[in-house]
């Protein structure tokens, strides 16, 4: 039996696993009461301010070991004001070549010891593609996940930790 899901950013079947999970904002943005998170941040699919705070959504690839391709983590980072304002000025561009900016994961990932300020290193790409992440901490699950990739049984257990699937 061939298994498909629903996918929650377009809202059409698709057939097999989902091979990404994302927020919609930084934990602290989506606790807000929906009646104030408008006044109190600004936000759109990519980018938010939270006061004097500056988040940029990224992918944070976790590459398959057993299949090709990867899982994505789509993981709000903080970063300085700094490179939030670059990231601006080369959204329609191609920032491939810009230096890796730090910054902190702002979502808590499930299946992972604590995820919120892990320490992340933010590469920008072009126009069409989120910078991509690659987390420091090497001691941390998620790091060792992202450099040595993740085999099926471990890609079972995120989807489980998501809710994409029941359990064992």
């Amino acid at each position: 039996m061939t298994s498909s899901f629903v996918c929650s950013t377009c809202g059409e079947s698709h057939q097999g696993l989902p091979t990404d999970h994302g927020w919609t904002l930084p934990d602290e943005v989506w606790a807000i009461p929906p009646t104030e998170r408008h006044e109190k941040a600004k936000f759109n699919a990519d980018l938010c301010e939270l006061g004097e705070r500056f988040f940029m959504r990224c992918i944070l690839k976790l590459p398959f070991t057993q299949q090709p391709e990867y899982y994505g983590w789509g993981v709000w980072v903080e970063v300085s004001e700094h490179d939030f304002l670059r990231y601006v000025d080369l959204y329609n561009e191609d920032g491939t070549s810009e230096p890796p900016v730090p910054g902190k994961i702002a979502n808590s990932v499930p299946g992972y010891p604590p995820t919120l300020g892990l320490p992340v290193m933010v590469q920008f790409q072009a126009s069409t593609s989120r910078p991509t992440v690659a987390p420091i901490d090497r001691d941390h699950p998620l790091t060792i996940d992202h450099c040595e990739g993740i085999d099926n049984r471990r890609y079972h257990e995120i989807l489980v930790s998501t809710g994409s699937l029941g359990g064992p």
